[in-house]
C-alpha cells in the first residue's frame, strides 16, 4: 500500500513563500511520476507541477512559472513545492499525487494525499 502525506502548508502574507513536502510511503517501483495539484474554494481542481523518477524532468503550469519550483530527495522519498511570490490566487488545497505520467488529470494518478491548506493573505 502506498501513502502520500502533504504537509508545510499555512497563512502567508502576499509575496511571502512556503515549501510543501510531499512524502510518500510504501513500494512505488511502477510509478514514474509526482504531481501536485491544487483546488480553490468555487474552482475545479488543477494540476501545477509534476516531476519524473526516472529523468527528474519536471513541467509546471504557466501560472506558477518563475515563482513555484518542484523538486525530489530520493533518500527521504519526499518531494517538494517550493513556492515565492505567493499570490492571493494562490489559496487553496495543496495535493500531491503518485502515477505513471506526469499529465494534468487528477484521476489519471492512482494514489492521492490529504491535502494541505495554503492561504494567501494580508
Amino acid at each position: 500500500q502506498v501513502q502520500l502525506v502533504e504537509s508545510g502548508g499555512g497563512l502567508v502574507q502576499p509575496g511571502g513563500s512556503l515549501r510543501l513536502s510531499c512524502a510518500v510511503d510504501g513500494v512505488t517501483l511502477d510509478y514514474d511520476a509526482i504531481g501536485w495539484f491544487r483546488q480553490a474554494p468555487g474552482k475545479e481542481r488543477e494540476g501545477v507541477a509534476c516531476i519524473r523518477s526516472s529523468t527528474s524532468g519536471t513541467t509546471a503550469v504557466d501560472s506558477v512559472l518563475g515563482r513555484f519550483t518542484i523538486s525530489r530527495d530520493n533518500a527521504k522519498n519526499t518531494v517538494y513545492l517550493q513556492m515565492f511570490n505567493l499570490k492571493p490566487e494562490d489559496t487553496a488545497i495543496y495535493y500531491c499525487a503518485l502515477g505513471r505520467r506526469c499529465v494534468g488529470i487528477w484521476r489519471s494518478y492512482d494514489y492521492r494525499g490529504q491535502g494541505t491548506q495554503v492561504t494567501v493573505s494580508s
